[in-house]
């Protein structure tokens, strides 16, 4: 063989190719089974509300995954927090890789964070999200430095996969997930949302008229008595000046 032939590459499994059994609390790091740690409080319900509002934000064409393990090498098989993929399967029925990963982490779990999303990456996940919860803070890992980027806290993830862009603070903080999640589902027009506000505006016009009609009714009745009240003051000869009769009326 020639010196100078370059060396073929090697073909790597499919995504949803396992190594570890999916269902068990494990990951394959490098070959070897590896146990994931059940996740504490701060942990736990970041993640839970992270899922909830990736889940709010993202297009129709996309899903939503929560620790869904992807064959990362020939020796890798290991799940985000959470992830963002594609509902279109490949031609031959399998998952296609997912487009976003966010991963919950403390301080120290960004080194070991950081191996994890340069393997997704170099899989083909376009870009990866890290949390810390002790910082408060959000990162993005950036393949060309090898290494986290602080996210502006005041900004917003911008990307082809969400039809609303996701709060930086709303990710960290997480306080109020329901009002990021509302605020997501009417910018999209939801369609249970739109439902019951054109029924809103619906009743609210039938009470409209309702009222209308009402008011025109008592003011017609009121009409009608004043001017019966000056048909009687004629008939009787009582004599009332404009004032009295505007007053009356």
């Amino acid at each position: 063989m020639s010196l100078d032939m370059p060396r073929a590459l090697p073909v790597l499994p499919e995504v949803d190719d396992r190594l570890a059994t999916p269902g068990t609390p494990y990951e394959v790091h490098d070959g070897e089974l590896v146990a994931v740690s059940p996740a504490d409080e701060s942990h736990a319900t970041r993640h839970s509300k992270i899922q909830a509002m990736v889940e709010a934000h993202v297009g129709l064409e996309f899903d939503v995954a929560c620790d869904m393990l992807t064959r990362l090498t020939q020796v890798d098989d290991k799940a985000p927090d959470v992830s963002v993929f594609p509902f279109a399967r490949r031609p031959d029925g399998g998952r296609k890789i997912e487009q976003l990963a966010f991963e919950i982490v403390a301080t120290q779990d960004l080194k070991r964070a950081g191996i994890k999303a340069a393997q997704l990456v170099s899989r083909g996940v376009r870009r990866v999200f890290a949390i810390d919860v002790e910082r408060e803070r959000a990162l993005e890992w950036s393949a060309a430095r090898g290494t986290w980027t602080l996210l502006d806290p005041a900004g917003q993830i911008e990307d082809a996969v969400l039809d609303v862009p996701l709060s930086i603070d709303d990710l960290v903080h997480a306080a109020k997930v329901d009002d990021a999640i509302a605020r997501a589902l009417i910018a999209k027009h939801n369609p249970v949302i739109e439902e019951i506000r054109a029924k809103d505006r619906t009743e609210s016009r039938a009470e409209g008229k309702a009222e209308g009609k009402a008011e025109g009714l008592a003011e017609g009745l009121a009409e009608g008595l004043a001017r019966s009240v000056l048909t009687v003051l004629a008939v009787r000869n009582v004599a009332i000046d404009d004032a009295m009769r505007a007053r009356i009326l």
